[in-house]
């Protein structure tokens, strides 16, 4: 039996998703930045932590949801993007609020953070401490610095998840879903052919000898 001909395919590899190992990444910087940056107490603060952890959480259940649910698989990395987008909304809020600078695309600096492909919040905490050292501003600089490094994550996570919604609608536009699934394998089994076997009638009475 093919992929294409499995009940249930394969699923629920969400950690090898790179758009899930960018989103984690976010929701640790995103915990670190409102807890320096943000009153604790303040909703946005609350916010920001929760928009980080349903973009993890969307993928994980979205991933693992695509055995028997392309559809709800494609509703949830949506509901991810979307999280994802409201998180970057709050993050340029706080740069323009603060009139601090939102980095444009061309700024050297973005491209340097995702040369060093951080796999953990040390490592961007790291990056960002070289950052301030070197002219841009020393520690004063920290929440621009910190801000726009979290952006530029987020804008990486929103690439690969709008690639990552475009490859799924094409195959359940082009596969189907479960009940297509089932459908399939139903007529593939109906339309196969079955050997019956004939029981033999050939008798087992010994005839007695007189």
């Amino acid at each position: 039996m093919t992929m294409a001909d499995t009940l249930i395919p394969t699923h629920g590899g969400y950690r090898n998703l790179k758009s899930f190992q960018v989103a984690q990444l976010i929701y640790d910087v995103t915990a670190r930045f409102c807890d320096r940056y943000i009153e604790k107490r303040s909703r946005t603060h609350d916010q920001m932590v929760q928009a980080a952890r349903s973009g993890v959480q969307n993928i994980a259940e979205g991933s693992q949801a695509s055995g028997t649910s392309k559809k709800m698989e494609l509703k949830l990395t949506n509901v991810a993007r979307a999280s994802l987008e409201e998180l970057r909304l709050d993050y340029e809020d706080f740069l323009r609020q603060r009139r601090l600078p939102i980095w444009e695309r061309t700024d050297p600096r973005r491209q340097d953070l995702i040369s060093r492909r951080c796999a953990t919040a040390d490592e961007v905490a790291v990056w960002v401490r070289e950052c301030g050292g070197h002219g841009h501003g020393g520690p004063n600089a920290y929440p621009e610095i910190s801000a726009n490094a979290a952006l530029t994550l987020l804008a990486v996570a929103c690439a690969l998840l709008d690639r990552q919604i475009d490859a799924q609608a094409a195959a359940f536009e082009k596969e189907g879903g479960f009940t297509e699934r089932l459908y399939r394998i139903r007529s593939t089994r109906r339309a196969t052919p079955h050997t019956t076997s004939i029981p033999s009638t050939k008798s087992t009475r010994t005839n007695k000898t007189t």
